[in-house]
């Protein structure tokens, strides 16, 4: 692992500019308030003395599993922190569990990053630490940071261990889909199946695979954002507890720099993730979730660019759900530095990230350990262009996303007939029906899932298959949606279509019958239907009915965008300063 070096700004002499004096270095009421509640918890005169102060975000919770062990982690952090003379206060945050929360933890994403900003902005800290993992968490907590302005750092809490059934790897989520499907096509037993389950996951941590998880902490770690190596360890291993050591004493070091998350995040340091995200496989969630941390910062990001930027790559990375591997072989075969090094030609060099240097002098020397889990630029898993792709036509005019690589190619050029649902349970009502009127021709259409629609635009845009043509042996079929889909997930299937059909998107107006093209190399997603028809059942359509008329969802049903800019709530989009606000008594 690469040292870090002192940073391009040190922090100011005995915390002249640290936010927390504002809090305990005031000599009259408002410094006893705050000073002496900080005594009840057994906190010493000491820590008032001018040291940072370092909040510890931490999103654990037993409903999200993947955070489950982050109390652990918790403790490195702050280690790390008094070791290098922090103040170190951890405090909770909401999380985002994929396993359970409904319709979508994509619902909480954005009201996890305003509490994660609120907290930091409206507490005595000058920098912070921000323990995350599941999906959401990670996106959220640097929404949040971003917004805030406070110097911070991220550490997520590690893949888990790769699952082993039967004497042969298994990857979370993308083995659950494939087992899913072959349970229902009768291949495999309930008792096969339930034996699966029971091997998948075998310690803690996030998925193993390429999904969302370990894409996001990919990027979080590309973007600048968190210490070199830290995406791939697995949860699991002590290296990462040593990380986490590291990390807080880095965060304390930040503590009064200007060395913060809209420095940091900057339009090249988007670029050089979305670049490799396209190298790592990454999942098509990362869109999304891109377009709103720089939105948040004011830095210019559009869908397209992910498809120009992205097409410069290739697939180096043979993870699943596009390759073979897990993150345990990826860690182990050097990790991100190792590939980042390897791409070193390809990237912008000047980019600063939290340790104070450049991205690539972060990762200068790391070597590639396994060339079969890290493939040469000459030797890629799939060659350049055939990652993410952006649609665009008179089905998504403002775009929508297809992950090529996880495609069945011959799809890739497709037209057939549409067979259109207007929810996700109406089609799910029929899809065992050996009756229902379903070809491998046929491309499934289910709208109203998008940010609107459902509400929270939910991961299922993998639809599973109709029975029908999974007992004739078919694996893999048009599916079309303004949802997402899992990044462990794998099919042909078109995703984030914008605007979505909530809104009066086209895909409102489809018809079953009604011809669709997809088009991938011609980056097009068309109905072929006549303009005037189309315009026609426009003026016929009617709104679907809001889901609720109070709380959060009101809220973020009348605020979210669209997914083409990310999701966000509209009033959420820009940053503020991080000046402390008015006192409080």
């Amino acid at each position: 692992m690469a040292a870090i070096d002192p940073p391009l700004d040190a922090p100011a002499p005995e915390g002249a500019l640290l936010r927390s004096r504002a809090w305990f270095g005031d000599g009259g009421k408002n410094g006893f308030i705050s000073r002496h509640h900080l005594r009840a918890m057994g906190r010493g005169g000491h820590n008032f003395d001018g040291r940072p102060v370092i909040g510890i975000c931490n999103t654990f919770s037993e409903l999200t599993p993947c955070n489950g062990h982050l109390q652990i982690i918790a403790e490195a952090v702050k280690r790390g922190v008094l070791q290098a003379g922090g103040f170190p206060l951890e405090f909770p945050a909401m999380s985002l569990g994929e396993p359970f929360l409904r319709p979508t933890s994509m619902l909480y994403r954005n009201l996890a990053a305003m509490e994660i900003e609120e907290q930091i902005r409206a507490n005595p800290i000058d920098a912070v630490v921000l323990l995350t993992g599941c999906d959401k968490t990670t996106p959220a907590a640097l929404m949040g940071a971003a917004s805030a302005g406070v110097p911070a750092v991220v550490f997520t809490g590690g893949p888990m261990l790769n699952g082993r059934f039967r004497g042969r790897n298994v990857g979370s989520g993308t083995d659950i889909w494939r087992m899913t499907e072959e349970l229902r096509a009768g291949t495999i037993t309930q008792e096969e199946f339930t034996e699966f389950e029971s091997s998948l996951n075998r310690s803690a941590g996030h998925c193993m695979t390429m999904g969302t998880a370990s894409t996001m902490a990919c990027l979080t770690e590309a973007l600048g954002m968190m210490l070199p190596g830290g995406s791939g360890l697995p949860a699991v291993d002590a290296r990462r507890t040593t990380l986490a050591e590291e990390t807080g004493a880095r965060a304390v070091e930040l503590a009064g720099s200007d060395l913060t998350p809209g420095r940091i995040m900057t339009r090249k340091a988007f670029e050089n993730a979305i670049r490799i995200n396209a190298a790592i496989g990454g999942s098509t969630n990362a869109v999304v979730h891109l377009l709103a941390i720089a939105g948040r910062l004011g830095v210019p990001l559009a869908l397209d660019d992910f498809d120009v930027l992205g097409a410069e790559l290739p697939l180096l990375i043979d993870l699943m759900p596009s390759g073979r591997f897990l993150m345990e072989e990826f860690a182990y075969a050097g990790g991100l530095p190792a590939l980042i090094h390897d791409l070193r030609d390809r990237l912008h060099r000047d980019t600063v990230t939290v340790t104070g240097r450049s991205l690539l002098d972060n990762c200068e020397g790391a070597e590639v350990y396994d060339r079969e889990v890290i493939r040469p630029l000459d030797n890629p898993v799939q060659p350049a262009g055939t990652g993410t792709a952006v649609l665009r036509g008179n089905l998504a005019p403002s775009g929508a996303v297809i992950k090529q690589s996880a495609a069945e190619p011959r799809l890739l050029s497709h037209t057939g007939p549409a067979l259109v649902f207007d929810s996700l349970e109406d089609y799910l009502a029929v899809a065992e029906d050996p009756e229902l009127d379903v070809t491998a021709e046929t491309v499934l259409v289910v709208r109203n899932t998008g940010p609107k629609g459902y509400p929270g635009m939910p991961e299922v845009g993998n639809l599973p298959l109709p029975k029908k043509l999974l007992d004739a042996g078919v694996r893999d079929l048009v599916r079309i949606s303004d949802a997402r889909m899992s990044g462990t997930a794998f099919g042909t299937c078109v995703l984030h279509v914008a605007p979505e059909a909530a809104v009066g998107g086209p895909l409102a107006f489809v018809r079953t019958g009604d011809p669709v093209c997809l088009d991938v190399p011609g980056r097009r997603l068309d109905v072929l239907v006549d303009d005037a028809e189309l315009e026609r059942r426009r003026a016929e359509w009617q709104a679907p009915k809001p889901p609720t008329t109070r709380g959060w969802t009101y809220l973020y049903t009348e605020h979210v965008t669209q997914a083409d800019t990310g999701a966000d709530l509209d009033f959420l989009v820009g940053s503020t300063d991080s000046a402390p606000p008015r006192q409080a008594f």
